[in-house]
């Protein structure tokens, strides 16, 4: 979409198949050329003056047929596509698909083994909370997870809502071997605000970059 015209993706936007199928077709190119083999397939936001609950229905057909789509170009690059519920309280009042159990429901019915779920834990706490039991429910659908505090949207060891190092230990045990994507706001330098990182290393016996002490 275009997001100097307020467009957050167009998966969902009834009318607009054809400028999601072109946006599909360059987001492909460019992942191919960087080597990213994951694209982020984002629904787009409730029309502007549309009531929600009365194009609900609309814009999640067009987000399936839209999906499929999506999905059978993705299969033929070996490439995922990815759904992400973005909360509607705080970050955009008018984004269409907004909780994890709404995303699964809808990847259900897309029926698509390389679609898979985006799960912002930012997001799912300010929409649903109850995050340890929502990631295990969710597990065997998540194909990237997304972290940043709540409600500042800083650095996981910022003051706020969610206890990280418990969080890391449950992506541990339930075997989470992906990537994790720090979406979040430094609150000042950048790589200052990475201690947290290396924080976490130490307390897996890493060294700086993610060596084990062990292997030297």
């Amino acid at each position: 979409g275009d997001q100097e015209a307020g467009e957050m993706g167009l998966a969902a936007v009834p009318g607009r198949q054809a400028a999601f199928r072109q946006g599909l077709a360059a987001a492909v190119q460019y992942a191919k050329a960087v080597g990213c083999p994951r694209i982020h397939l984002m629904a787009g936001r409730v029309p502007q003056g549309a009531d929600r609950a009365a194009v609900a229905g609309e814009m999640e057909t067009t987000f399936i047929e839209n999906l499929r789509y999506a999905a059978d170009v993705l299969a033929q690059e070996d490439m995922i596509g990815l759904v992400e519920p973005i909360n509607n309280r705080i970050t955009d009042p008018r984004y269409f698909l907004n909780t994890p159990h709404q995303a699964a429901a809808i990847l259900e019915k897309v029926g698509r083994p390389n679609l898979k779920l985006q799960l912002d834990f930012f997001h799912c706490q300010i929409m649903d909370g109850n995050l340890s039991r929502n990631l295990e429910t969710y597990f065997p659908l998540i194909g990237h997870i997304q972290i940043a505090q709540v409600p500042g949207r800083h650095e996981p060891d910022s003051p706020g809502e969610l206890n990280f190092p418990y969080i890391f230990k449950l992506l541990e045990s339930l075997g989470y071997t992906g990537y994790v994507g720090c979406e979040y706001a430094p609150k000042g330098d950048t790589l200052e605000g990475l201690g947290w990182l290396r924080s976490y290393w130490e307390s897996r016996g890493l060294q700086h970059g993610g060596t084990s002490k062990a292997a030297e």
